[in-house]
């Protein structure tokens, strides 16, 4: 789940990694936008590839920690929703139609947008629509590709189920041709006794072989859950996480195992790779976020709180540059082990977010509250100021009267 860009715009600038459906490890729009940033939009830098993806996980960041996120960046998501139900990644002109010449919907921008608006309430025609979307993109494997018609992979899998979760439909009854969710993951999921055991491909390559995955792997883990984005902190389990293959293979184990070696991956540094051509000595903060959730999703919150620890006091100038997606991430990752967001590291990631796009609803009404005790203040001194004045020039009429009389 990191800052995504469509894998369309990543292969024309030669940087397509196998890493992502529409991102590749902590991938950041261009700083400068190609296409005017819309009002209501969070961040600043260009949409063209993640305006959908990054406003949808930023109000969801916001409602998690108990904001109301503004009516126009609520207002600019719903609007950006094809006819159809879909979302694209982003619309500069929805009064084009998606599709042909107009941008093209997708399951992970869709999904994304799902998940926020159901949380947010109030929002059930668009959350109908989507979902009816979504479920008639689902391939005959059980799964999703990113786009309608592409092969499935395990990150748009995972988001779809998500997605289906927090609307409030069971992700486990919705087949195709047959096939459920948890078989297309089953799939992609490796072999504890295999290079890579436990962890998930993000697809086969042409050769149908698995490679793992760190990105595809922590999105699996809350597929192979039925959870979306948020988790809610839970009780830690005691023992470590271990990859086995023994006994009846179920979505739960998946998630187990899958947790073994993202556990394993992040044990001595504290966090995960880069997988980006040309950036594998650098780490991934996007995908180490990810992993704290994972973790936490599975119930392994003791071999979560390393990474976090790691991203407390590193993650800042990555998260500076990616923009809000990333703010997004880390709270999210806060959220799930039960940690305070606003003293992340010295930093108040929920305060940096607000100042990323309109102002939620609570600080407006405070704005305007203390606008309005300033005015009442500075009322309070003007006519104080003219009361002195008028008690003054009263005193000094008595002082002359007094004179003059003295005088006579």
């Amino acid at each position: 789940m990191n800052v995504r860009r469509s894998a369309a715009a990543l292969a024309a600038i030669g940087v397509l990694a196998a890493a992502a459906p529409a991102m590749a490890a902590d991938a950041t729009p261009s700083p400068s936008p190609t296409v005017p940033v819309p009002a209501g939009l969070f961040g600043k830098a260009d949409p063209t590839y993640d305006g959908v993806w990054r406003q949808s996980l930023a109000l969801l960041a916001q409602h998690t920690v108990g904001e109301r996120p503004a009516a126009s960046a609520v207002q600019w998501l719903t609007g950006q929703q094809c006819a159809d139900g879909g979302f694209a990644a982003f619309r500069a002109d929805t009064a084009t139609p998606c599709g042909g010449k107009g941008p093209l919907a997708d399951t992970n921008s869709t999904a994304a947008a799902v998940q926020a608006l159901a949380a947010l309430g109030g929002h059930d025609d668009v959350v109908g629509k989507a979902t009816k979307w979504l479920t008639g993109q689902q391939n005959k494997d059980g799964g999703w590709g990113y786009s309608p018609g592409s092969p499935s992979d395990a990150n748009s899998t995972s988001v779809v189920v998500g997605a289906l979760a927090a609307a409030g439909l069971d992700p486990a009854k919705q087949h195709a041709k047959g096939k459920a969710p948890a078989e297309a993951l089953a799939a992609l999921a490796i072999p504890c006794g295999k290079d890579g055991g436990g962890a998930f491909a993000y697809q086969p390559d042409k050769k149908g072989k698995l490679a793992a995955n760190a990105d595809a792997t922590a999105a699996a883990v809350l597929g192979a859950l039925g959870k979306g984005f948020v988790v809610e902190p839970a009780k830690a389990r005691d023992k470590a996480p271990a990859c086995t293959d023994s006994g009846k293979a179920t979505p739960g184990r998946a998630a187990d195992n899958a947790a073994a070696y993202l556990a394993g991956a992040v044990a001595k540094s504290g966090h995960l790779m880069s997988a980006m051509p040309g950036a594998e000595d650098q780490p991934d903060f996007g995908n180490t976020a990810d992993t704290v959730v994972a973790l936490a999703a599975d119930g392994w919150s003791a071999q979560a709180k390393a990474p976090y620890a790691w991203l407390e006091k590193n993650a800042g100038p990555w998260a500076q540059q990616s923009g809000p997606a990333a703010y997004a991430q880390l709270i999210l990752a806060a959220h799930a082990l039960g940690e305070n967001p606003k003293e992340f590291g010295g930093t108040n990631l929920v305060q940096v977010l607000d100042k990323q796009g309109p102002a939620p609803e609570q600080a407006k009404k405070a704005a305007a509250a203390h606008k309005a005790e300033e005015k009442k203040e500075s009322n309070h001194e003007v006519w104080w100021f003219v009361g002195s004045c008028l008690f003054a020039g009263i005193g000094a009429g008595f002082l002359a009267s007094g004179r003059k009389k003295n005088r006579t």
